[in-house]
């Protein structure tokens, strides 16, 4: 017997939902419910200083004007914070994570001071200062009350993790690089887990199957794929659908202000119209 597919949708509430929102979270829907699958909502608010309240109260709003439903209760990371902590401390009793005392400030010097630096999908890559720190000296600046983020130490997670990577995308088998990502931050201070340990701990504590997310997320996957096989968890397979672009040609987003679903219900549309737009990337 086939196992049940489990798509989930996953919105960050730091704003209204718009057409690309919905877009991905009918995509998923459909799937779910065009097999027999479950179709799961997920809150992912560990950025506590940008995500609201009543930003969730409209995403639950808004789904529901378009007529989708989830199984299940809805999960809110904020809530599961010692969670995300034992996760951590599972990687430190590994010895792959390192504390990183260096602002934007120092790296970016740093970094200048070099006179180059590879890039990954975020960037330039952190050059690894903190990672050379003797652990005298980690120990004392922690001591010291000094502020730290927790890094992925990358050698050593890709010496620890069964090689080669690799993913299951869009039906095909693809070779996963996570070492482009370099020594990725999975934790700091103002946001207590990143990301990146909280989506891949949640897709496997949730059963979901298959991960649909927009195209510019498809990089993270290689990185997703190597914390997956270090803590032992099922892969998910993977399909990353299209963007929405606006009349500019941009990505819709919350940041240029992309037309909420809330904006189109107040200008009279119908959901079976929003619907459409959405399915369609039509104005």
């Amino acid at each position: 017997m086939a196992a049940t597919l489990v798509t989930r949708f996953a919105p960050s509430p730091t704003g209204r939902l718009h057409l690309g929102h919905a877009h991905s979270a009918l995509l998923a829907w459909r799937l779910a419910r065009d097999s027999g699958g479950r179709f799961l909502l997920r809150i992912e608010d560990i950025d506590t200083l940008r995500c609201r309240p009543d930003f969730v109260d409209g995403i639950l709003e808004d789904l529901a004007w378009l007529g989708l439903d989830w199984d299940g209760p809805v999960r809110r990371q904020s809530e599961h914070f010692p969670e995300y902590r034992a996760v951590l401390g599972r990687l430190e009793g590994l010895g792959l994570l390192y504390p990183c005392f260096c602002t934007r400030a120092d790296i970016a010097r740093e970094i200048a001071a070099i006179g180059h630096a590879p890039h990954g999908p975020d960037g330039a890559l952190y050059p690894g200062t903190c990672r050379r720190l003797s652990p005298a000296d980690r120990a004392a600046r922690i001591a010291a009350g000094e502020p730290y983020a927790l890094r992925l130490d990358m050698a050593a997670a890709l010496a620890h993790a069964p090689r080669p990577l690799s993913c299951l995308e869009h039906g095909r088998r693809r070779r996963c690089d996570p070492a482009r990502f370099g020594d990725v931050v999975l934790a700091r201070k103002d946001i207590p887990a990143s990301y990146h340990l909280c989506v891949t701990h949640d897709d496997a504590l949730q059963g979901v199957t298959l991960v649909t997310r927009a195209a510019d997320l498809a990089p993270a996957t290689d990185l997703h794929r190597l914390l997956q096989a270090l803590l032992g968890w099922r892969a998910p397979r993977y399909c990353h659908h299209g963007l929405l672009l606006g009349a500019d040609g941009k990505k819709l987003s919350k940041r240029d202000n992309a037309p909420t679903l809330r904006g189109l219900r107040e200008k009279g549309l119908s959901p079976e119209a929003v619907r459409r737009m959405a399915s369609t990337g039509g104005e």
